[in-house]
């Protein structure tokens, strides 16, 4: 579908694939702003439940104003009859993405992101929405300079969200399909009652954020059968990162009874607020760190997911500049010294370096205050030979020549 146009959009490229359809990079053809656009494939789009899940995701994000989920711009039915949503294209790496990077998150990046996310989704609360799909995947980091660390994490993903007043979906999900990810399913998810509240969402991020402290999910078991069954009934390990309160409160998340857990997101949040305060000023947790959605210095961001679009810029690193500059003026430097010394009538020859001491014209080093720097001679070498005459000239481009590439990376979900 390259090159087609679905409403006001014309879609640039395939950035990602799936079972139920596929998302393509877009443009809006009259004031160019740049989009994702998700296309359901044609033969699922004329059955009624899947469709209403799926715009359920455009609904749910259209009734919630955070700065934390993604933007929602347009939703509908593509001439061919393929149900489609339009929503932001973000720049930036998913959770998973940067655990793979980082192999474990340092603990205070951990709890900023969970903050971060338990504000925006109890945003979500409070419009009757319930995500039951918080997974690493589904949190993608944006720069952001308004934000404590100069990121922001954004929410994705709102395709099975329950919202107020609905009922579970009946019959017609595709076959083998489970209404969550079982790796960070709550166990009252796990049991497919449908008896969810907002609580689910709570185990859901205890689940990530134990993810980000170990590197792994609370459970790692063979079979999804396997998997549901720890849910509910295996107690789950502590992270064991050594700083206290921090595996409390992952424990919390993840109690079994719904009672037992943080009753509401902004519960979490201000406990995460209290604990990195309490052990930040002991040095316990580092300052907020510079964005690191950067794999190596000079370069934005790995492939993203299929809601996503992140540009491989390579940028000239300050600090390698600045060295080449600074080589450039020592060499020019030299060379000037070494000119004035060949050229000026016979001279005796330059002292000898001389220890670092007060001059015998300065009193006594005990009468110096403290505050006055005490004056030292140093010598410098003089080079046996004149330079080439060209030494003498700082070559007109210090650094080599480093320009961004254009290249957009994606990768599949």
């Amino acid at each position: 579908m390259e090159g087609a146009t679905v409403g006001p959009y014309r879609l640039v490229k395939k950035i990602g694939a799936g079972g139920m359809g596929a998302v393509y990079l877009a443009e809006h053809t009259l004031v160019g702003r740049r989009a994702a656009i998700k296309i359901l494939l044609p033969e699922l789009s004329v059955k009624r439940a899947i469709v209403t899940r799926f715009f359920n995701e455009a609904r749910a994000m259209t009734s919630i104003p955070d700065p934390g989920i993604v933007q929602m711009f347009d939703f509908g039915f593509h001439t061919d009859g393929s149900a489609y949503i339009v929503m932001e294209l973000l720049e930036g790496e998913t959770l998973s993405q940067r655990r793979r990077r980082l192999h474990r998150l340092d603990p205070g990046d951990a709890l900023r992101i969970t903050r971060q996310v338990a504000g925006s989704v109890a945003a979500a609360h409070a419009r009757g929405v319930i995500h039951r799909d918080l997974k690493p995947d589904n949190i993608f980091i944006v720069r952001d300079p308004e934000a404590p660390n100069g990121e922001r994490a954004k929410v994705l993903d709102f395709g099975i969200a329950k919202l107020s007043g609905e009922g579970e979906p009946q019959s017609g999900t595709l076959s083998g399909q489970v209404l969550g990810t079982p790796a960070y399913m709550s166990p009252e998810q796990c049991r497919g009652t449908g008896l969810v509240d907002t609580r689910t969402d709570i185990y859901s991020l205890g689940g990530v954020l134990f993810y980000m402290l170990t590197g792994r999910p609370v459970f790692d078991r063979a079979g999804i059968g396997e998997l549901i069954s720890a849910h509910m009934n295996d107690p789950p390990s502590a992270p064991g990162t050594a700083i206290e309160g921090l595996d409390a409160l992952v424990l919390r998340c993840l109690a079994k009874s719904p009672g037992d857990r943080f009753q509401t997101m902004l519960a979490l949040q201000a406990s995460c607020d209290a604990l990195l305060a309490q052990i930040s000023s002991s040095g316990a947790i580092s300052p907020p760190s510079t964005p690191a959605l950067a794999p190596a210095p000079g370069f934005y961001a790995e492939p993203p997911t299929t809601l996503s679009s992140a540009a491989g810029v390579s940028i000239p690193g300050p600090r390698r500049v600045g060295i080449w500059i600074g080589l450039a003026i020592g060499a020019t430097a030299l060379a000037a010294m070494a000119f004035v010394a060949l050229r000026s009538p016979a001279s005796p020859a330059l002292p000898s370096p001389v220890p670092a001491a007060v001059p015998a014209a300065v009193p006594a080093a005990a009468a110096v205050p403290a505050a006055v720097p005490v004056p030292v001679t140093v010598t410098v070498p003089v080079p046996d030979a004149a330079p080439p005459p060209d030494a003498a000239k700082p070559h007109p481009h210090p650094a080599p020549h480093l320009h961004p590439r254009p290249d957009d990376l994606y990768e599949d979900r």
